[in-house]
């Protein structure tokens, strides 16, 4: 009799890989509100000037922007040359030596639970249908047709902090000098406590920490820089 998969689990191609950009671009998110609210919150404190803060989001948010797609570029690119090499490498020994390799295969599944002879007639077979997918993901847990690509990874970097970092940028522009700080500290904070569950719910952790951590991270860094900015403000 078939088996209907459980509701809500996922079970195509790929989907470790694409829950890994969704964490990434909500971690994104999440830095791009903390740190541009820190920003404009020290700034805030230094000064009621409303270019002044501008300026200063917005050279955040640009520097901000363009790191975390450099950096995720470059790690990126390093896991996908690591990848390729070890594919690479792989290719080269199923070509020379085959018998080795099909031994290794057929070990890997008798490790996993199953007899001597049923893991040789599935490394066989799956050595058959593709030779490299098969050992590539069993022994490295790579999956050749599905490569990370540091240019998705930079993107979506890219733009997870920036639509993180322009809600504390709009909030402290748009709102009243005297309501600004503490509007924009209110709105960060429901902001952060919305990443923190979807964090947590991608991750299949427990809500309540990792809102209260995200939450409480950053605030102490909005409290941090706003004691920054007031003290720098009064000696300059």
């Amino acid at each position: 009799m078939s088996r209907i998969p459980h509701t809500g689990e996922a079970h195509s191609q790929g989907i470790g890989q694409r829950l890994n950009w969704l964490r990434a671009g909500v971690l994104g998110a999440n830095d791009g509100i903390v740190s541009t609210a820190g920003i404009v919150i020290g700034v805030a404190a230094a000064t009621t000037a409303r270019g002044a803060i501008l300026t200063a989001g917005v050279a955040g948010l640009a520097a901000g922007a363009m790191s975390m797609a450099a950096g995720e570029y470059v790690s990126v690119s390093t896991q996908r040359d690591t990848e390729k090499a070890l594919l690479a490498k792989e290719e080269r020994e199923l070509r020379e030596m085959p018998e080795e390799e099909l031994a290794e295969l057929t070990e890997i599944y008798r490790a996993k639970g199953l007899s001597p002879e049923l893991a040789r007639e599935v490394a066989v077979q799956l050595t058959d249908h593709d030779a490299l997918g098969a050992h590539a993901e069993a022994e490295l847990g790579i999956d050749p047709n599905d490569l990370t690509n540091p240019w998705h990874a930079a993107w979506a970097s890219m733009l997870a902090f920036t639509i993180g970092a322009l809600l504390p940028l709009v909030a402290i522009l748009v709102v009243p000098v005297s309501a600004r700080v503490w509007v924009t500290a209110v709105a960060v904070a429901i902001a952060l406590a919305v990443t923190g569950w979807a964090s947590a719910r991608l991750g299949g952790a427990r809500v309540q920490p990792a809102v209260l951590r995200n939450v409480g991270g950053g605030v102490l860094a909005m409290v941090v820089t706003y004691g920054i900015g007031a003290l720098v403000g009064t000696q300059l």
